[in-house]
């Protein structure tokens, strides 16, 4: 069984062994490529190797900028949890961390990819106001597979294997590519298509979550994507209405 809270004296020295270990790796090859809005946030929440991240001691540091918090769920939650939460602005993270066999190749996602790659950007608030924007959407619209299948997509291709512009270079945002080794170095390698950011043109993209991506994403800022809202959702409402007079 998958543990449903954080018991911090249940980390055992793997547990520190494998954080540390990961932690190491990838800010290693990560520091030069991965966007510097990530790097601020990763030192909002005072990350470091040594220590794994203790959820309380995070959502004290989370609640004054964004007001956001962690929600421990022992693995991925239904469609529906997950938006109700981030509605709430809480982001369902797990708390176990893979073994050291695992490094490379984990199928369900790990405290490492939820904590790591993903929250120390619910420090930055325009970030969190896209979030916290698809999650309202999704509610609105949780009954329509077809609404919960492109909101899919947009997740994907923004804040999980998203790319932003800084200074005309390509950086790394995305969590999915964040926490993964062989992620980080394929998708600045040339061998992966990048297009400019549209809410179409995503809607139109299929993606596997078995294989490394081979097509990114590349926004120019966090402030696009929240201004893309009103088009999610209004291309959302068009494909609603007409599934529903077909």
């Amino acid at each position: 069984m998958r543990p449903t809270q954080q018991i911090y004296s249940n980390y055992t020295e793997h547990d520190f062994l494998v954080w540390r270990t990961l932690y190491n790796r990838q800010s290693e090859i990560l520091r030069p490529i991965v966007s510097e809005e990530y790097m601020e946030a990763l030192r909002a929440v005072r990350f470091t190797a040594d220590k794994i991240p203790n959820f309380e001691e995070v959502a004290a540091l989370l609640k004054p900028l964004t007001g956001w918090s962690l929600e421990v769920v022992p693995n991925i939650s239904p469609q529906k949890t997950f938006f109700e939460f981030l509605s709430k602005k809480k982001f369902t993270a797990t708390c176990w961390l893979r073994t050291m066999e695992q490094l490379d190749y984990l199928e369900e996602p790990d405290m490492f990819h939820d904590v790591f790659g993903h929250t120390p950007l619910l420090s930055n608030q325009r970030y969190v106001d896209f979030f916290k924007g698809i999650s309202d959407i999704a509610l609105k619209y949780i009954d329509s597979p077809k609404a919960i299948e492109l909101l899919g997509r947009i997740y994907w291709f923004t804040i999980e294997f998203g790319l932003i512009k800084e200074k005309g270079e390509e950086k790394i945002y995305g969590a999915g590519i964040i926490s993964s080794l062989g992620e980080t170095k394929h998708c600045l390698s040339g061998k992966a298509q990048h297009l400019p950011f549209s809410v179409q043109t995503v809607f139109d993209t299929d993606f596997r979550t078995d294989i490394l991506q081979d097509k990114y994403f590349v926004i120019e800022s966090f402030q696009q994507l929240f201004d893309a809202l009103p088009e999610i959702e209004h291309l959302i409402e068009l494909q609603v209405r007409n599934q529903a007079t077909a």
